[in-house]
């Protein structure tokens, strides 16, 4: 049973990109007293809570972690609107000083990623594993922090680093072999070099293959909202279709990463699941239609 939302302000957690900065700012002339964006940063910080103690009635959610949602029946539903995608071909990294890595030579390495669940880890294991043939399993995770669901546990060939430590850290002293990084990436070391070899070739060589956005960040909605109030849902869709209708939208190599409506997104949100399900982060299969409400599933098409 969904709980009871106030008549009163809508809670929103939401970064600060091209297609949300005219919302947060009020410029649409629609949200001004009716939406109170909350001040978080980095909006990762969003997400535990969002998941765990429904804190929000809209929030900006990982892909990754909203799939791992979905799948334990959490009361919070997806809205067909990406706000954030990245080819994350470079994310993953070793250290130069030590060894030279190629995606094969992963196997029966240790590779440090902040949390298993991770979505830049889950999209750059999916790199490895269908487009260099890399055998996940014989990788041995190092992980640092617990991802956003209580329920989940860790594969077996998951084991947790040393309290106080981190990726680039381990990385650049050598204790780890490799390390799966996106804005953690250390700017000023040049010993931390990309696993592939061309990394942006190969991305863009990837995309025109399979047309894949890499996802990274969502919207979702409370049940409780969805159910009660579905024209404040219906209107913050709309108002993120019109963002970009005017200009505001995003791209990366001429790529619109900010798709919106089911249909833009269904070929690159079955690819997530396959993921999820290869990398353990689910146990079942689930479909796209799965990961939104009756009510959301036709918005912004």
């Amino acid at each position: 049973m969904a709980d009871t939302v106030s008549t009163d302000v809508v809670r929103v957690a939401l970064g600060d990109y091209p297609i949300t900065a005219p919302i947060k700012r009020g410029l649409s002339g629609r949200t001004a007293g009716r939406y109170r964006f909350e001040e978080i940063t980095p909006i990762t910080k969003a997400f535990k809570p969002m998941i765990r103690q429904g804190a929000y009635d809209i929030s900006e959610m990982a892909i990754a972690t909203y799939v791992q949602a979905r799948a334990y029946n959490k009361p919070i539903w997806l809205l067909p609107a990406a706000l954030l995608a990245r080819f994350q071909h470079r994310t993953i990294v070793c250290n130069s000083q030590y060894s030279k890595l190629r995606p094969k030579d992963l196997e029966g390495k240790t590779v440090g990623v902040r949390s298993y669940s991770q979505t830049t880890v889950m999209w750059a294991r999916g790199i490895l594993s269908a487009e260099y043939g890399v055998d996940l399993d014989k990788i041995d995770w190092v992980t640092f922090e617990d991802g956003h669901l209580a329920e989940y546990a860790e594969p077996s060939n998951a084991r947790r680093a040393p309290a106080g430590r981190n990726v680039a850290e381990m990385l650049q002293a050598g204790e780890i072999d490799a390390g799966i990084m996106g804005n953690d990436l250390p700017k000023d070391d040049p010993r931390l070099v990309t696993v592939i070899a061309d990394p942006e070739r190969d991305a863009m060589a990837g995309y025109e293959k399979n047309k894949v956005i890499p996802i990274n960040h969502m919207i979702v909605a409370s049940e409780a909202l969805i159910e009660q109030r579905p024209g404040i849902v219906r209107e913050f869709v709309d108002m993120l279709s019109a963002s970009k209708a005017a200009g505001h939208g995003s791209t990366e190599a001429g790529i619109d990463i900010n798709p919106l409506g089911i249909g833009a997104l269904r070929h690159s949100l079955e690819t997530v699941i396959d993921h999820c399900l290869e990398q353990r982060l689910i146990d079942r299969r689930i479909s796209v239609d799965e990961l939104f409400h009756d009510a959301t599933r036709e918005l912004g098409e």
